[in-house]
């Protein structure tokens, strides 16, 4: 179905004209066409996160894994911009020692792990989700490295393009900055009406495609509205836990993913989205599920072969659950959170690694570090920097 979504409108930066698009408010019309392979993939993709929220519930620790799966999402979120940093570089980062990764990239990465936490307590508090607290969430992911002079927490004062050097030769143009307000108010608006009663999973969809096309900020609109897509399934309690992150599909499916924003914009084809971006949802949820089941064994077999260690396993089992919330860390770290002697902690280190679920990835004599293989083995899958 051939819909107009929006308008062209002339414009000027520098002496040159061009063509910017201002979208027309949501819902869009005609209304979709929601048909029953539509509604079927729709129901297969709730079902999905069904499962799992489910599994959520069996975690013995949820904040363990949400503290390491909001760190893979924050990857993988920054690498469709460009980072070329890893989990395992952020994970090294965050215990001060990424040697040879570019410090921006990491420190992007980082930023955006503070940014979601902090939209996620806010919701968790009842602040409502809105452009207040999508400027919250901006200041913070902008707040250090590359993007920290382009107006974090700001609404964009001048024109930006997406593609192209200039907006003359873009691929696209958002609308003008004199027209944004206008258009995140509508789109603020369509974000908690109830009156047309679209599922929480299609109107996270159109609110997104419509957030990339307003492209509010000058920099962050990417990582921001797919972040975005789970703050409004944890504020429609879709989910109550945010473990759903589109980006691994995103990235996988890149080319798909920019073509279809793009036919939204240029035909209306909302359908074909719906059924990429439900899709996503399917085999995003389907993988989480996975990911937190091969956890939940890992964990509880590598609990099995440290209690039979002997003596010394009441110790190496605490160091088990501190690996957990830091897969890498140094020997000094571990004993001062778990208030465990160092020569312990070293003796426990030795009983794991001749068991092969540590390494010291180092090669040095002082300032070790130490890294639960498997564990970041799990977490790290699609977490390759893109290349090409």
């Amino acid at each position: 179905m051939h819909r107009t979504t929006g308008q062209y409108v002339t414009s000027a930066t520098a002496g040159e004209r061009f063509q910017a698009f201002v979208p027309l408010p949501l819902p869009p019309s005609p209304p979709l066409a929601i048909d029953a392979p539509l509604l079927g993939l729709s129901e297969k993709a709730n079902r999905a996160l069904g499962r799992l929220d489910g599994v959520s519930a069996l975690l013995p620790d949820i904040e363990l894994f949400l503290y390491q799966y909001i760190r893979k999402e924050a990857v993988l979120s920054s690498q469709i911009e460009g980072t070329q940093s890893s989990f395992s570089d952020l994970l090294l980062f965050e215990v001060e020692a990424a040697p040879g990764v570019p410090l921006d990239d990491v420190q992007e990465v980082s930023n955006y792990v503070a940014a979601m936490n902090h939209g996620l307590q806010r919701l968790d508090e009842g602040f409502p989700l809105s452009l207040r607290l999508l400027r919250e969430i901006h200041e913070i992911m902008l707040s250090q490295g590359c993007g920290m002079h382009k107006q974090p927490g700001e609404f964009r004062r001048s024109q930006n393009w997406i593609g192209g050097t200039r907006p003359g030769n873009a691929r696209f143009v958002p609308p003008p900055p004199e027209q944004i307000d206008e258009c995140l108010g509508e789109l603020e608006k369509f974000i908690h009406e109830e009156v047309s009663g679209l599922p929480a999973l299609i109107k996270a969809a159109m609110i997104h495609v419509q957030f990339e096309t307003i492209h509010p900020f000058l920099d962050g609109n990417g990582r921001l509205g797919r972040l975005l897509i789970t703050l409004l399934l944890c504020n429609q309690q879709v989910l109550r836990q945010p473990l759903l992150y589109l980006s691994l599909y995103f990235k996988s499916n890149r080319d798909s993913y920019y073509h279809q924003l793009d036919s939204v914009r240029r035909t209306g084809d909302w359908e074909s989205w719906l059924r990429f971006f439900l899709q996503g949802v399917y085999e995003t949820a389907t993988g989480a599920v996975d990911t937190a089941n091969a956890l939940l064994e890992l964990f509880e077999q590598d609990r099995q072969r440290i209690r039979d260690m002997g003596r010394i396993s009441g110790s190496c089992l605490q160091l088990h659950h501190l690996m957990q919330r830091r897969p890498i860390f140094r020997i000094p770290q571990a004993s001062a959170e778990l208030g465990i002697n160092r020569t312990s902690i070293s003796n426990c280190l030795k009983q794991l690694i001749e068991a092969g679920m540590v390494s010291e990835i180092t090669g040095y004599q002082k300032h070790r570090l130490f890294r639960y293989d498997r564990y970041i083995e799990l977490l790290s899958e699609g977490t390759e920097p893109i290349t090409g």
